[in-house]
């Protein structure tokens, strides 16, 4: 390989892995005009996930459905909702797993504790396998 081709490698893959600034899906139409409003309603979509992106809030996703959420939290908030039942109507809607940070109760558990007992199989599982390999 020659040294130019290895030289553009090497800057590709260091363009590659530099961190990236966060890009919102917030739609220029969708901004209330009020300031103060806009800034409440853009916090609270960061404590809502998108169903459909499941990583994402609906801030941070270009997903129609996040869009939606978006605009009917952005809908509550115009009609007067104080954060919390702004937040619960979406709750009301989507269910607790619609929150980046569900509550913890009977309903939610499998939220919570999951990853863990998911990690416990594995390692059981790991373990059992590396023993039988002695």
């Amino acid at each position: 390989m020659s040294t130019m081709k290895l030289s553009a490698a090497i800057l590709a893959l260091t363009l590659a892995f530099l961190p990236m600034p966060a890009m919102t899906a917030l739609d220029a139409t969708e901004m209330l005009a009020d300031p103060a409003l806009e800034a409440r309603a853009r916090a609270l979509a960061k404590d809502v996930r998108c169903v459909v992106c499941q990583n994402q809030s609906i801030d941070d996703s270009g997903a129609d459905l996040a869009r939606d959420l978006r605009r009917s939290l952005r809908a509550r908030l115009l009609a007067g909702d104080s954060d919390e039942e702004a937040l619960a109507y979406l709750t009301q809607r989507y269910g607790d797993y619609v929150l980046m940070d569900p509550p913890l109760k009977p309903a939610t558990w499998i939220l919570w504790f999951a990853p863990a007992g998911f990690a416990a199989i594995a390692l059981l599982l790991g373990l059992r396998y590396f023993r039988r390999r002695e």
